[in-house]
């Protein structure tokens, strides 16, 4: 199984740069992994629509570059979304194990800016993933994402973790 991240925005803080690499390390054990960074962009205090449509529009630019390469059967698109589907540890361990069974070999998450996504980049999901109704900076996001799946594979490994 691939698992890629796209995610936009780099990691500024040395202890998530250090939590998202020993989860990559966790993570080499049931899958390759890969992490790709999407240059974010300025984001004003107060902005238009107009505005607001053209950064989220830059980014998708940036995301859509990567998505390239992922257009077959065997690939599973996944959004982060504050309104998307909730699932318990349990249920993505089942849904991520679902789609190895079914033949996916590449599952891309894709985790946006702090503008969230623009359509067309959630138009391309199969599922719309939301971990909290909450909003959380998207640094803090792709180690709860990296910590999931290395507990998804755990669950679906029969492997102990804590609950």
């Amino acid at each position: 199984m691939n698992i890629e991240i796209i995610c936009v925005g780099k990691i500024k803080e040395k202890f998530y740069r250090d939590a998202i690499d020993e989860y990559s390390k966790r993570l080499s054990r049931y899958c390759r992994l890969s992490i790709t960074e999407v240059n974010d962009e300025k984001t004003p205090e107060s902005l238009s629509d107009t505005e607001r449509d053209l950064i989220l529009s830059k980014e998708a630019q940036g995301i859509e570059k990567h998505l390239i390469k992922y257009n077959s059967a065997q690939d599973y698109i996944i959004t982060l979304e504050i309104n998307g589907k909730s699932y318990s540890s349990e249920e993505m361990a089942s849904a991520i194990d679902n789609l190895s069974v079914s033949g996916i070999s590449n599952i891309i998450f894709i985790i946006g800016g702090s503008l969230g996504l623009d359509k067309r980049i959630t138009e391309k999901a199969k599922l719309h993933l939301s971990f909290s109704r909450m909003t959380f900076p998207h640094q803090l996001m792709r180690v709860i994402l990296l910590e999931q799946i290395y507990r998804s594979f755990r669950i679906i490994k029969h492997e102990p973790y804590h609950k």
